[in-house]
């Protein structure tokens, strides 16, 4: 009987990293990943935020030369190895949309309604997402790690154009905020009701689209320049345009989804079971 109850528990081990791994991914930035004491801070910080052991996650370290490659032509930064510190957690079993955690203890400027915001630009619109950084960061350059880590997640690549138009999004978002002095997440709420409308009457020109943004800032009491009008246009316009490019991608990040929820429901299955066996066993041991 004691040989069976131990056969149960290297059961339950054994199984457990082959479900609860799946779309389970996290990314350091370069400079966070050469520093043992930042790896260890937000390895501690992640694995208090998630549910899953994330020994068995699967993990990236994010490059300057990354990041650079989809923001220096839109933010005209150019980072350098010792600047990227952000890092993100992706688990695309969380099956109730998307949920998107910021440290804000670190993170200072990008909250987590503006990177949902960004991040519908890719086509991303589920699972369960922890941002952080061992240093303080504006949390601009963290949504390279936060698509890097879908990317491993899902097992494909997001089209180059919808990552720019996302980065993009993010960096007109921020800007604003700083130039208005508005609440991050009411312009975050600007950029989702302009995007609904626009993708409501299936729009692409800057033009058309600047005098929806025009509207909605007037209805939601935003005072918007001309020219603050019009780079939120040309962002949501860029947007819509990597839209068509996102099929393949929205399929599997789909599929991804659902088999990571399943995995973690048989998982839970097979623990709850095994668990009320070892009780029963126990029990009839204990007699």
């Amino acid at each position: 009987m004691r040989r069976l109850l131990l056969m149960l528990i290297i059961l339950v081990v054994a199984l457990s990293p082959v479900y609860s791994a799946q779309g389970l991914a996290i990314t350091y930035g370069e400079t966070t990943y050469s520093n043992q004491a930042y790896k260890d801070s937000m390895y501690n910080y992640f694995q208090s935020h998630s549910d899953k052991d994330l020994k068995d996650a699967t993990y990236r370290v994010i490059t300057a030369s990354e990041v650079n490659a989809i923001s220096k032509d839109i933010t005209g930064r150019n980072y350098k190895s010792n600047q990227i510190f952000s890092c993100a957690l992706v688990d695309l079993s969380y099956s109730q949309g998307i949920k998107i955690i910021v440290d804000t203890s670190k993170v200072t400027t990008v909250t987590s309604r503006m990177y949902a915001t960004a991040l519908k630009s890719s086509g991303i619109e589920n699972g369960y997402v922890v941002v952080s950084s061992p240093t303080v960061a504006t949390g601009e350059s963290a949504l390279a790690g936060v698509l890097k880590s879908y990317e491993i997640a899902v097992g494909t690549s997001i089209p180059d154009e919808a990552k720019k138009a996302a980065t993009e999004e993010l960096y007109v978002e921020t800007r604003v905020v700083n130039q208005t002095g508005q609440n991050p997440d009411t312009i975050a709420e600007l950029f989702d009701k302009t995007k609904e409308e626009v993708q409501k009457q299936k729009l692409e020109d800057p033009s058309q689209i600047k005098i929806i943004v025009i509207n909605m800032a007037n209805n939601m009491n935003i005072n918007l320049s001309d020219q603050q009008a019009q780079q939120i246009a040309d962002a949501i316009s860029n947007s819509q345009k990597a839209q068509g490019n996102l099929t393949e991608f929205k399929n599997q990040l789909q599929q991804a989804t659902q088999q990571a929820s399943e995995a973690q429901g048989i998982l839970a299955q097979i623990t709850a079971f095994l668990e009320n066996l070892f009780n029963y066993l126990q029990g009839l041991l204990g007699q």
